[in-house]
Parts: structure tokens; C-alpha cells; sequence
């Protein structure tokens, strides 16, 4: 039944519930600011990915002996050059667009990112890197404690989350950030259409404007609602955007093509969190339908796309990709032709501002109990990089923020200058 202005202001606010369908985490919206043109885009690889899989240590024999199925052959490896230790390193073969980035000096690669005793379990460890803080990994995330200190007034859209959740890492104490999923279905949703549609929304608007003092949960109510009401314009305008090239029809790709609408129409928005999950490849990692394969070729193609469509946009300079998962996997594969968890991983970045090239060191993989660069009894590979000092980086170097106070200590680290 078409519902009518008479009953929409009689209902009030309950009508106005039902008449609004906007993501449904409503009162997670968010009141930030947009004072910088500079942009972080966090793409994360859910599952644990297999950081000895997409950058490859194809002159190390081990690599082979210890992984006779899964490992890439050298021949399709796409070399990159050696890092600071001498070892030669080379991309996964499907990922032909981030060797032309690097070879552009716009990729940057972190290797053995990680933290002392990695969890194997997927929610604890996500919730260690979302809050960087792995004795107590139930806080507010990093990235929201950085929301946190930027003054009033705020941009509801500051951040922009791509889940249907909010990660660990966009908890804040007073900045909610909207999870907008997919900007074609975050409209005022009404049974009616033209002006009585259009009266429901101004009313409703109308509504959520009044922060009763005296009621402080209707009051954080309205004023979430208020907000809600006040980006739907704003996403609505990236709808709108025409790329400058064709974006794969991917998850991924859909939504960094989203990413850069919102970019390209300036609608604020800081910090964006894109997510490609799949990576917990414990079998049937490779092959005709392998896991990884494809995982690699999604990535590659959407990430290309996104970082061409900036240039030709001429909004690359403003903006910061940083990309990493869990964990890494063991460094042997299991009898289901896959790999299980493991500790440190990869961490890599790119934009038009990054100083490319290979960062840290590749593990040895020699399975000799005594190798520094392994733990576990040579089963995985050791932390070489506090994940924190990535992150302190991208805050002191980037998003103008002081590390110190929201990491809580001094992980600066000499010589990780990638932006």
C-alpha cells in the first residue's frame, strides 16, 4: 500500500524508519572532515595471502623443493630485479599491470610484514592489524582513532566503507563511518514515486534535523539519520561518473571504479576500505580452475585500471593505495595442493606520489632450523617489519597525523620512505 504524506507526518520518525533504505548500518554514518586532498584507499586481501606466491624468490631452490606443486616456475615468473639482500624476485604471472607499475617506480613492496607470534587465527589477527595492537587488539581501530582527531565540522562521507561491515580498523570513538556497499543502492527508498516521494525524503529530512538536548539517544539517532540524509546526494553524483576507461566487471573492479567516481567528484571522502576476499587457499591453489590464478588476475586487472584511470584523470598524485592481508602462508605446501596459515606476509603500495621499489628483505627458505628468517621450525616466515611501521609512515608521511600518539609508541623505521 502507497503510503501517504498525512501518514508519513503522523507516523514521524517510525515511518520514516520504515521508509528509508539506506545501507542498513544507519547509525554507523559518519561525521568527518575532508580538509586534504589526499586520499587512502586500503585494499584488503581477506584469508591470508600467499605472500610467496605473488612475489616469488624464483633463484631460491628451496622455493621449489619445499613447494613441488604450487610453486610458479621461473620461466613465468615476471622479474622485478633483488632486493637489498641479493635475492631475485619476480611477480606472479598474472600480475603483468604491477610489474608496468613498478617499472613505472609507483610500486612499492614491503616484504615479511608482520608482528612477534602471529595468530593464525583469521579474527584475531584481522583485529590486530585493524586496531595495531596486538596486546589488545579490541580497541578502536587505526584508522578511526585518526578520524577521531579531525575537527569539527565533519564530511559524513571522510570515510567510505566498501563492506557491508565495518572493519576493526574504522572503529571510532565519535567518527561512525558509513558502509556503502554499493553506491547505485544507497537511495531514499520509498513505496511512492515523483512528489510524494520527493515530500517524504524533505520531511524525513525534516525530522532528523531536531537534536532534542534533553533525549540523548533520540538525539544520536536523528543526527545519524541527519547525516545519512545528507550524503545521499553526494554518492548519488558518483553514480554519475564516466571512467576514462573500461573497469572490469569484477567485484573489485566495480568497486575501485567507484572509488574513483568518488574521487573524481570530490565528494571528501579520505579514507576509502575496498576488501577482495578468497585468499584462504588451503587447497586447489593452482591449476585449470586454481584458486590463486584468478585471485591474481582479478587484482592485477582492477588495480591496473584504477591506477590508468587516475592518471588520465589527473587525480594519481592524490592518492595512496595500500594493500595487505592477515597473514602470510607456510612456506611448503600441504597434501591438498594449497597452503596453510602462516605469519609474516606482504604489504605493497602505489600512486602517483610513492617511491617504488622492493623494501626489506626476502626470507631464506632454506628449512635449516637456524635460519633467522624462518620460525616455526622453518615452517613460516619470520616478521622482518613491525606492519606499524607501514602504518606509521602512511600517517606521519601522508595523512599529516602524528603515529606516535595513535599507535601508541615509536614504530617510525628508518629507510621505509615509500611515500
Amino acid at each position: 500500500m502507497a503510503m501517504t504524506r498525512r501518514d508519513f507526518i503522523r507516523n514521524g520518525v517510525g515511518a520514516f524508519t520504515v521508509g528509508l533504505a539506506a545501507p542498513a548500518f544507519l547509525s554507523d554514518l559518519a561525521r568527518a572532515q575532508s580538509a586534504s586532498s589526499r586520499a587512502l584507499v586500503v585494499l584488503y586481501l581477506g584469508g591470508g595471502n600467499d605472500a610467496l606466491s605473488m612475489l616469488i624468490p624464483y633463484a631460491d631452490p628451496f622455493y621449489y623443493s619445499r613447494r613441488p606443486t604450487i610453486a610458479v616456475p621461473a620461466g613465468d615468473v615476471l622479474q622485478i630485479g633483488t632486493d637489498s639482500s641479493r635475492v631475485q624476485l619476480g611477480l606472479h604471472t598474472k600480475m603483468a599491470g604491477f610489474r608496468s607499475i613498478f617499472d613505472q617506480g609507483r610500486l612499492g613492496i614491503i616484504q615479511r610484514a608482520g608482528y612477534e607470534n602471529s595468530s593464525r587465527s583469521h579474527f584475531l589477527s584481522q583485529d590486530i592489524w585493524g586496531s595495531a595492537n596486538p596486546a589488545n587488539p579490541q580497541t578502536l581501530g587505526w584508522l578511526g582513532r585518526y578520524l577521531d582527531t579531525l575537527p569539527a565540522p565533519v564530511n559524513p562521507l571522510v570515510a567510505w566503507d566498501a563492506l557491508r561491515e565495518i572493519p576493526r580498523a574504522l572503529f571510532s570513538d565519535r567518527v561512525p563511518v558509513p558502509a556503502i556497499s554499493a553506491a547505485s543502492a544507497y537511495v531514499f527508498a520509498s513505496p511512492n514515486t515523483g512528489t510524494e516521494a520527493a515530500l517524504e525524503r524533505t520531511y524525513a529530512q525534516r525530522i532528523a534535523s531536531h537534536v532534542p538536548i534533553d533525549r540523548p539517544h533520540l538525539a544520536f539517532v536523528n543526527g545519524n539519520i541527519d547525516s545519512a540524509m545528507n550524503t545521499l546526494d553526494k554518492v548519488a553524483l558518483v553514480t554519475k561518473y564516466q571512467p576514462s576507461l573500461t573497469y572490469p566487471t569484477t567485484g573489485t573492479g566495480q568497486t575501485l571504479q567507484t572509488v574513483a567516481g568518488a574521487l573524481a567528484k570530490g565528494v571528501g571522502t579520505r579514507i576509502f576500505w575496498v576488501q577482495l576476499g578468497g585468499f584462504d587457499t588451503h587447497a586447489s591453489q593452482v591449476g585449470t580452475n586454481g584458486t590463486y590464478p584468478r585471485l591474481m588476475t582479478e587484482l592485477n586487472d582492477a588495480v591496473f585500471a584504477f591506477y590508468n584511470d587516475l592518471r588520465s584523470q589527473g587525480l594519481l598524485d592524490q592518492v595512496l593505495l595500500v594493500s595487505f592481508s592477515e597473514f602470510g602462508r607456510r612456506a611448503y605446501e600441504n597434501g591438498s595442493v594449497g597452503c596453510d596459515h602462516g605469519a609474516a606476509g606482504l604489504m605493497f603500495t602505489l600512486g602517483g606520489q610513492v617511491k617504488g621499489g622492493l623494501y626489506g628483505t626476502a626470507a631464506s627458505l632454506n628449512p635449516d632450523p637456524r635460519n633467522p628468517t624462518l620460525e616455526n621450525s622453518g615452517g613460516d616466515v619470520h616478521y622482518e617489519t613491525d606492519f606499524r611501521s607501514v602504518y606509521a609512515r602512511i600517517i606521519d608521511g601522508w595523512l599529516g597525523g602524528n603515529s606516535l600518539t595513535l599507535l601508541g609508541g615509536d614504530f617510525r623505521k628508518n629507510g621505509l620512505s615509500f611515500v
